[in-house]
């Protein structure tokens, strides 16, 4: 295939600010500590008898809601955990990871910090503190197998990873090359059709890398991204004249998943254009393709809402010390239109460890989420219907950011190191990548008023990421009918 003209990132607007440990608003924390070091759950806590639990009856169902969908026979994961021979040789590595919970080598990869912010996500495979306590009584107490008959019956799996969503259209790139002893690679790839033949509205969008490494097996490379080399992709689909931006691509990301009001439009013949594309070789020749799958809305379905393009970032004058732990960064954007928040996506590089999303209005300041972030898993957080946050226009949008550039970060190469901004894992991007969408002043008060009645909300509510959802805020109308009354 031919290669067309190295691009990097486009330039994010945003405003950045490092700031010492020593004043840091919200407290630091290790991060990168030895496996197994965390406090677990004790088992008195909860309703079971840590004697009692067994694989079949309580491991399994845990399993596959949270692990299988990666760790099975022809899976993306190294090893699989679907039978019990397979499992029991992994307890106490099973206990390890899951006990870390939100923060990098976390398994399953889901970092949403449980004890702040908005607690309801779409695609959630978090573990709650009972199950992770039931895994490490499993570990502790010699992994008994339990009764056959209490045994669920077994998923069903698709080679090559499988798909989180049901894509009603895949779409496939050519095969790519990347050879085990190159350097990292920017540009473009050629451009592949859709092959759709009406306009359709997109529910949800997932792409998955497919190549002819096997999950098992050693590129001879420890590298952010293991087996895979594409590490992100910047794309849009072209229709003649007409051209719709996605979701950035990146390594270890879940599928995007549109608000119900606001699937984006893929039209008829569209094609996918690559606008930037990163190579980075995982120390092995591979070959190499990705598939897109569009999951669509219902024929003659139509949107209420238009997304909205506000940059909450910093890509340019980032200042990351060498061997440094809890560094700060922080970046501001306001809203010029009431404002419905569907998901939050941070997006840093190896050194990063952390972000939180912040809003700020008049005098109140909350903070909607914050989460772990490991360079290898870079995850989407798509808040649930009627979760989302609805702000009023000129709110300010706050992500803070903690970067760690310490030997207990497993994901820095070379501790020694300052860092600045740039394209590759080794420099430093800070970003929210989350996709929000722009209200009227009509569409903000009715929003706002079904979540007052579906939660049955009183004056002695508060709702996070609601901050006006018990004022009595008028609608332009009204306020047209009050500008217009006779004194």
């Amino acid at each position: 295939m031919q290669y067309r003209k190295a691009i990097g990132w486009k330039d994010m607007i945003g405003r950045v600010l490092v700031l010492p440990a020593a004043v840091l608003l919200m407290a630091p924390f290790a991060v990168g500590a030895a496996l197994g070091a965390q406090d677990f759950a004790s088992t008195s806590e909860f309703a079971f008898n840590p004697q009692d639990v067994t694989f079949n009856r309580d491991i399994v169902p845990i399993l596959q809601r949270s692990c299988q969908n990666c760790h099975n026979p022809v899976g993306v994961a190294p090893m699989s955990l679907v039978t019990y021979d397979e499992t029991r040789r992994f307890a106490r590595r099973i206990k390890d990871r899951t006990a870390i919970r939100d923060r990098m080598g976390a398994m399953p990869p889901w970092y949403v910090e449980k004890d702040i912010g908005i607690q309801h996500y779409k695609q959630d495979t978090s573990l709650n503190d009972e199950q992770i306590a039931m895994i490490a009584a499993w570990a502790d107490n010699g992994t008994p197998e339990g009764s056959a008959a209490d045994l669920p019956e077994q998923l069903v799996f698709e080679d090559g990873g499988g798909w989180t969503i049901r894509p009603d259209l895949v779409a496939i790139s050519e095969e790519m090359f990347v050879g085990g002893d190159v350097a990292d690679w920017w540009g473009e790839i050629e451009s592949f059709p859709t092959g759709l033949t009406e306009d359709r509205y997109v529910k949800a969008v997932q792409i998955r890398e497919v190549n002819d490494v096997a999950s098992n097996q050693d590129t001879g490379r420890e590298t952010v991204g293991g087996r895979f080399v594409v590490h992100h992709m910047i794309w849009r689909t072209q229709s003649g004249g007409s051209g719709t931006s996605w979701p950035v691509h990146e390594v270890g990301r879940n599928p995007d998943v549109f608000d119900d009001d606001a699937g984006r439009l893929l039209r008829a013949g569209s094609e996918i254009r690559s606008e930037s594309i990163h190579l980075h070789s995982n120390g092995r020749d591979t070959k190499t393709r990705l598939e897109v799958g569009f999951e669509f809305f219902p024929v003659g379905y139509e949107p209420k809402y238009q997304g909205s393009i506000t940059s909450l970032a910093n890509g340019s004058d980032i200042d990351i010390e060498a061997d440094m732990a809890a560094q700060r960064l922080d970046a501001y954007t306001v809203t010029r239109q009431p404002t419905k928040i569907i998901s939050f996506e941070p997006h840093l590089h190896a050194p990063g460890e952390r972000m939180c999303l912040e809003a700020i209005w008049g005098f109140k300041a909350e903070t909607l989420s914050c989460v772990g972030y490991d360079h290898n898993w870079v995850r989407t957080y798509v808040f649930e219907e009627d979760y989302q946050p609805l702000v009023p226009a000129g709110t300010i949008l706050h992500i803070v950011g903690y970067m760690n550039t310490t030997e207990g970060n497993t994901n820095v190469p070379d501790s020694r190191n300052w860092q600045g901004s740039g394209n590759r894992s080794v420099a430093n991007m800070f970003i929210d990548l989350g996709e929000r969408v722009s209200l009227t002043e009509e569409q903000f008060v009715e929003e706002m008023a079904e979540r007052v009645v579906k939660f049955s909300l009183t004056k002695n509510d508060y709702m996070i990421g609601c901050p006006l959802c018990l004022a009595t805020v008028p609608t332009p109308s009204a306020k047209a009918d009050d500008s217009g009354a006779q004194p």
